[in-house]
């Protein structure tokens, strides 16, 4: 039975190029924080590594895992499958670990929707404009600009599941970013005081989505 010692799970998602990633990685460094490692389908980027960035796995094993209710979530986003297996999460937790899941939206609502009986803070991250997301799509997507494109429509409906998070941060600027969700999990973990306005949030998606 999980108890007070246990470790909290923490989730960040956004769309793609809003900095989740990158921000999973900077609180990994924190003492007794652990990066949760998705099995994916998709190829291994220049500087990724397998069994750190991810599992890489082809699409046939990860059905099996799949068929075996080993995920505790996964998804199909742009073409391939993400996923979470279960057990190591749970050996994590129970170690008093906190786990931090870099996920979308739909693993977001499976991991919700488990009722696991650990802490669970979710949160979801945006930039600062749309122009400094395309920006940054487009440099990461270099060879092919098609991809940025397309990746700039699917925000147009990721962005409207803020809604269904704890809190949402603006990455503006990476190290306010991380300090402002530092701040808000300590504020969790302890019952302190939280610095953060809704009323901003709702007018900074407002104009996102204008």
């Amino acid at each position: 039975m999980p108890s007070e010692k246990d470790g909290i799970m923490i989730i960040l998602s956004s769309p793609s190029g809003a900095g989740k990633t990158t921000l999973v990685k900077k609180l990994s460094e924190k003492v007794n924080f652990e990066i949760s490692i998705s099995h994916t389908t998709r190829e291994p980027r220049p500087n990724e590594k397998q069994n750190e960035d991810y599992f890489f796995v082809n699409e046939s094993e990860f059905k099996r895992l799949i068929r075996n209710e080993e995920f505790l979530e996964y998804a199909k986003v742009f073409n391939n499958f993400y996923g979470t297996t279960r057990t190591p999460v749970i050996d994590k937790l129970n170690k008093g670990q906190n786990v931090l899941f870099d996920i979308d939206w739909q693993g977001a609502d499976q991991i919700k929707n488990k009722k696991l009986d650990y802490k669970l803070i979710t949160f979801f991250i945006l930039p600062p404009t749309k122009q400094v997301l395309f920006e940054r799509l487009t440099k990461r997507h270099a060879s092919d600009k098609l991809i940025a494109e397309e990746r700039m429509k699917q925000f147009e409906r990721d962005v409207l599941h803020w809604i269904n998070y704890d809190y949402v941060v603006i990455n503006n600027d990476l190290n306010e970013c991380y300090n402002k969700i530092m701040n808000l999990i300590h504020a969790v973990m302890n019952n302190g005081s939280k610095d953060y306005d809704l009323n901003f949030i709702r007018s900074h998606i407002e104009k996102l989505t204008s």
